[in-house]
């Protein structure tokens, strides 16, 4: 089915052109040579189908040829062997073409008449086999220029996923060592302070790193994978924390199969404990949640900490500059991420992410 819909569209592409330079040709020599203009205008479409048929033919074909023989030559990989291939082939489709569709207009109009005879002007052969020449050349550049254009496209469309995926990779390659070299800092102040509780985080440690790595090499992973990671981490800052941290996550089963990056929420839930619960003596809680809005993806990540205003200056930014930048680079200007106080008695932050739904 795919198949059949491509060639329908090829043969719309081709017929877009040839219908209405057809049509001119046939106004155009009725008018000069005065033939009636439907009859001019049987003789112009099978002269020109046939044309563009035999020029269409050749150079899939030669193309065709070049591949196999030459399976690094690019423009046979666009199904164009050149000029060097196409030019002779134009002259020599146009000439079979001309007499062919003469032959095939005269069957079907009746005509009994040699091929060339259908104007009743001795100028006529001569004009006609120019036009023919032109408008053969014409189109095929046409139909080459457009191709080129195409082809134009896809290598710059190609070459801006490769960047987008190269700058994936450096912010990704960025982000897992900046958590790593957290929790570390962490775990090095619990050694010399409680050595149980140290070994107990290490052993969370081993266990999130393990799970987070084998998920995080992959594009995208489900809502529901992101989650659990978030959990593992709450767990693990949780056993240097103890009664100060508190944490409540939403994750509605509507949701939970979405594809989102892997980490995208890591780094928030991260700068929510560092720069929010720990200069707070009495700790707090950390809320997660997922919901739709219309064709949105919204997760959020709240703190009920210090808030915007008792942040550090600069301390936050590494893990939100790396949220927008991985936002821009997947969605554009579709997806958003926006910091605001969270307005009520309890206080803190309130971190949203807001991506597009995948298309159903």
């Amino acid at each position: 089915m795919p198949h059949t819909h491509t060639t329908l569209q090829w043969l719309w592409h081709e017929l877009r052109i040839s219908i209405p330079l057809a049509l001119v040709i046939s106004l155009f020599l009725s008018t000069m040579f005065r033939e009636p203009f439907g009859r001019m205008l049987v003789y112009s479409l099978c002269i020109g189908m046939i044309i563009q048929g035999l020029i269409e033919a050749g150079r899939y074909g030669l193309a065709y040829r070049l591949r196999k023989r030459f399976p690094d030559n690019i423009g046979a990989q666009h199904n164009w062997p050149g000029w060097g291939f196409m030019a002779p082939w134009v002259v020599a489709s146009a000439v079979v073409g001309y007499y062919a569709g003469y032959l095939l207009a005269d069957l079907l109009t009746g005509a009994q008449r040699a091929p060339g005879a259908a104007i009743h002007s001795p100028r006529a052969p001569l004009l006609i086999f120019a036009m023919v020449f032109v408008v053969s050349f014409g189109c095929t550049y046409f139909f080459y220029a457009r191709g080129r254009m195409a082809a134009m496209e896809a290598h710059a469309q190609a070459a801006k996923r490769t960047a987008a995926e190269s700058q994936l990779k450096l912010l990704e390659s960025q982000l897992e060592p900046h958590m790593l070299f957290n929790t570390l800092a962490n775990l090095r102040v619990l050694i010399g302070t409680d050595p149980p509780r140290a070994q107990a985080m290490l052993d969370r440690l081993i266990a999130f790193l393990r799970a987070t790595l084998e998920g995080s090499r992959s594009g995208s992973h489900p809502l529901s994978a992101e989650f659990a990671r978030i959990a593992d981490y709450l767990e693990l800052m949780q056993v240097r924390m103890g009664a100060r941290l508190r944490n409540q996550l939403e994750l509605p089963d509507d949701l939970a199969a979405l594809p989102v990056p892997p980490l995208l929420l890591q780094p928030l839930v991260e700068n929510a404990i560092q720069h929010g619960l720990e200069p707070k003596i009495a700790g707090g809680r950390i809320a997660v949640a997922a919901r739709r809005e219309a064709n949105m993806l919204v997760l959020s990540v709240r703190d009920s900490a210090v808030g915007l205003a008792g942040a550090p200056a600069h301390g936050s930014r590494f893990g939100t500059r790396q949220v927008r930048e991985r936002l821009v680079t997947l969605y554009g200007a579709s997806a958003t991420l926006e910091l605001v106080p969270a307005g009520d008695a309890e206080g803190g932050t309130i971190a949203t992410v807001r991506i597009p739904l995948p298309p159903a």
